[in-house]
């Protein structure tokens, strides 16, 4: 049987027995938003929670709009231009908006990248800056959380008269979903901040995973963040595995950001009815897939349907290999996971990237994984504690090999971007 795999801006053609396959997991069905750029209109005028956007920014002098980076497929070139509009509209000029690459920790973006997710005309007539997390002096001071985290956030946001996020709201394998309040922590947050945050003792915690909002300290402590940096306004999307945008929510922070999460999560389940042997996945294609640093969480995405024991066998391009020189260092200090763990649950070792290969862990203890990319050589997957073939074909045929002829198999060809779940 064929079936297809999202692999960097194509699809991966593969063929498995059919008789082993019990599911594939797959986004919802959904009729995408006709005119979408008009939908947005609509959602500034008639928001979730708070006053329509112009109202909001009246009389103010300058705002600050914060968009994802290249890592995200956030339809830009769509919903930025009416709210651009408005701003200008209620008198803010257009050398005083200023939209901030939410870069996290990631590296900065490219021009070229500025260009695709803006477009040109965005690009020249606005100021488009990216954060730098590891320059302290950007950043300003809010004090530490209850939960003891420092607060920097990026000084050009806080200074802005209006503050308004945007983002994508789907499953997200620390903090339930993204969207809303993630836009500030980590996308605009100081290393510092970051990094206290995506210690062990919040991502260990057995809520820390995909869908779960309740009881989350991921998602709890950046409430709390977000709260104090402040938003006036949110404008989020839901899309499909076309990236075409099936819901816009826009509005208060909390407000819109719920009400997107609750449409998302009808979209994205899917389920099976037990647990399975083996699961192949990808990471979404093109751009989440980039680096291995990002392609984790489409092994961690699988999670929840696999059997202890069983394996992943996970497609991801990694075109632009490991990711960070912090991530990569990681494996070439630790010989294996265990010792990793060991080191940042005692604090012994800390460094920027680490919760990746701590989400990756999380998989080793339940099962294995096997990688096949054309990004990165076998040996370097191997360091990376997992195994590499050179095609999905080839990885089911040793994985059979070793559970058996009568393992069940669940295919989930947009990874991340399904949530799944054992019925």
């Amino acid at each position: 049987m064929k079936y297809e795999l999202a692999y960097g801006k194509k699809k991966l053609a593969i063929e498995l027995p059919e008789n082993n396959v019990v599911k594939v997991l797959n986004i919802k069905s959904a009729p995408p938003l006709e005119e979408p750029a008009e939908d947005v209109r609509q959602k500034l005028l008639h928001p979730n929670g708070t006053l329509p956007l112009f109202e909001i920014a009246a009389g103010k002098q300058t705002a600050c709009i914060v968009i994802c980076d290249i890592t995200r497929p956030v339809p830009n070139k769509i919903i930025l231009p009416p709210m651009l509009e408005t701003l200008e509209n209620a008198g803010i000029k257009p050398k005083d908006i200023t939209i901030l690459v939410g870069t996290g920790l990631h590296r900065a973006s490219f021009p070229e990248e500025k260009d695709e997710m803006l477009g040109v005309d965005i690009r020249s007539r606005y100021n488009v800056e990216d954060h730098i997390a590891k320059d302290i002096s950007q950043h300003t001071y809010l004090g530490d959380s209850t939960g003891g985290v420092p607060i920097w956030i990026d000084s050009r946001y806080m200074e802005a008269d209006v503050k308004i996020l945007t983002g994508l709201i789907e499953p997200h394998f620390m903090a339930g979903f993204s969207g809303g309040r993630k836009s500030i922590c980590p996308a605009i947050a100081a290393a510092e901040t970051i990094l206290a945050w995506h210690s062990p003792r919040f991502l260990e915690h057995e809520n820390a995973k995909f869908g779960c909002l309740e009881n989350n300290p991921v998602h709890t402590e950046i409430i709390e963040i977000a709260k104090k940096a402040g938003c006036d306004f949110i404008v989020n999307v839901v899309i499909d595995h076309e990236r075409k945008i099936l819901k816009t929510v826009a509005g208060e922070m909390e407000a819109a950001h719920l009400e997107g999460v609750e449409f998302a999560r009808q979209i994205v389940t899917d389920t099976v009815k037990e647990s399975v042997d083996i699961v192949i996945t990808s990471s979404a294609g093109y751009p989440l897939d980039k680096t291995w640093y990002q392609s984790i969480k489409g092994i961690v995405g699988a999670l929840d349907i696999l059997k202890e024991g069983g394996i992943i066998i996970l497609a991801a391009a990694c075109d632009e290999g490991f990711g960070s020189k912090e991530f990569e260092i990681i494996a070439e200090r630790f010989s294996t996971i265990d010792d990793f763990m060991k080191a940042i649950c005692s604090g012994a070792f800390q460094s920027v990237d680490q919760w990746q290969v701590e989400e990756l862990a999380k998989a080793l203890r339940k099962g294995r994984v096997i990688v096949v990319s054309d990004g990165l050589r076998p040996e370097q997957f191997e360091r990376f504690y997992v195994k590499h073939s050179p095609t999905v074909e080839e990885a089911v045929a040793a994985a059979l090999k070793e559970l058996g002829t009568d393992a069940k198999i669940a295919v989930m060809p947009d990874g991340p971007y399904v949530m799944a779940e054992v019925d």
